[in-house]
């Protein structure tokens, strides 16, 4: 391990000594579970670990708090997208149900969609869906988002490329 590494721990190892609690507080009073809260922050120190320069940092709690926000954020995200799935699926006769374990194949690939579709803007978002899912034309989802034709070719064409990153990576 590499002397600035070995420090870098350090003061990780000091932060999660002298925040842990507040931060775990922190987390409680957002969410109803106190083992996901236990688990939050466990992510949120192990982000932190990854960190570059840890001597640089003037404000811990800032910090902290940025972290976990995201985590939180993604954290309610899934859930929410969990929640759709779930209703979805209740509409529908339960000899048509997935086995359990074709149900977390298919929630796994809704959390790498809504990853990848994460980084467009909404309107974005919902123009890709409505066109991939949906089958709208461009027309449709037009009048739908209430923009222009143009705009939805833009749209679309930005849910392409995010497409082919996750596949490809960035274009060269």
């Amino acid at each position: 391990m590499a002397v600035g590494e070995s420090s870098n721990h350090e003061l990780a190892g000091l932060l999660y000594r002298d925040h842990r609690d507040w931060l775990l507080g922190w987390l409680r009073k957002s969410l109803s579970c106190p083992h996901r809260a236990e688990d939050l922050s466990q992510d949120t120190f192990v982000r932190i670990l990854n960190k570059p320069d840890l001597r640089q940092l003037r404000e811990p709690r800032a910090l902290l708090t940025t972290i976990a926000r995201g985590l939180l954020i993604d954290h309610f995200r899934r859930h929410s997208l969990e929640r759709a799935y779930l209703d979805e699926l209740a509409l529908l006769p339960e000899q048509s149900h997935p086995d359990v374990e074709e149900q977390a194949l298919i929630l796994e690939s809704l959390r790498e969609i809504e990853r990848l579709l994460g980084k467009l803007s909404s309107k974005a978002c919902a123009a890709f869906l409505h066109n991939r899912i949906d089958g709208m034309g461009h027309a449709e989802i037009a009048e739908r988002l209430g923009v222009s034709v143009p705009r939805v070719r833009q749209y679309l064409a930005q849910g392409l490329r995010q497409c082919y990153i996750a596949l490809y990576g960035e274009p060269t």
